[in-house]
């Protein structure tokens, strides 16, 4: 029987290039499979892109209204695996609808995506939240810290300082520089301890 599989990790731990490793190994063989992410997803278009320069186009960028088995029984039911990016974004009725596509239809489903949101709370990623409840196989992509230990949190700064607060999915404004990091908990609770007071604030620019 085929299985739901959810591969997590912190940010930069390579998921994206170990989604295209799978594909490729598929395609080498002469199997098809169906490259899926949601459209929350708007960095780089309807493109995976890794962080080491191997990209691909999508086959399929969808909505959190889209109904993934409906979709895949209709247009994809002759792949032999389904991929799907940033699953962190999925909605909880869309991992059940992965489920059914491997029980329904006998076709592997490997979801990628990050495990726990920057606030580091339970539920910040509902379709995260869903997938470590029902997935048949979950593994951790390991990476590091830039202390050299193990990374596992995932964290935003905002102009170079730790923000714990604000939406999932933060918009550039072009005024502020964004970025996230992946630290272990020693370094995160440094940053924590050594940032102003009002930085918390910083997290409210526009939202989606």
């Amino acid at each position: 029987m085929a299985k739901l599989y959810f591969r997590y990790g912190a940010m930069g731990c390579g998921k994206t290039m170990q989604l295209l490793q799978v594909a490729f190994n598929y395609e080498e063989r002469g199997h098809k499979v169906c490259v899926i992410k949601p459209a929350t997803d708007t960095k780089n278009g309807t493109n995976l892109l890794t962080r080491i320069g191997p990209e691909r186009k999508t086959d399929l960028c969808f909505s959190r209204q889209s109904d993934l088995f409906k979709i895949i029984s209709n247009k994809y039911r002759d792949v032999h695996c389904v991929l799907v990016d940033e699953a962190q974004f999925l909605t909880p009725a869309q991992v059940d609808q992965l489920m059914l596509v491997t029980i329904r239809l006998n076709i592997p489903v490997m979801a990628y995506g990050l495990r726990l949101n920057f606030r580091l709370k339970d539920g910040g990623f509902e379709g995260s939240t869903r997938l470590l409840q029902t997935a048949h196989d979950i593994e951790e992509i390991k990476t590091i810290c830039e202390c050299g230990h193990k990374a596992t949190l995932n964290c935003r700064f905002l102009d170079g300082e730790l923000v714990t607060d604000g939406p999932d999915v933060l918009i550039d404004d072009g005024k502020t520089k964004i970025e996230y990091r992946a630290l272990c908990p020693a370094c995160y609770d440094k940053y924590l301890h050594t940032r102003p007071t009002p930085l918390a604030q910083k997290g409210k620019l526009c939202t989606s």
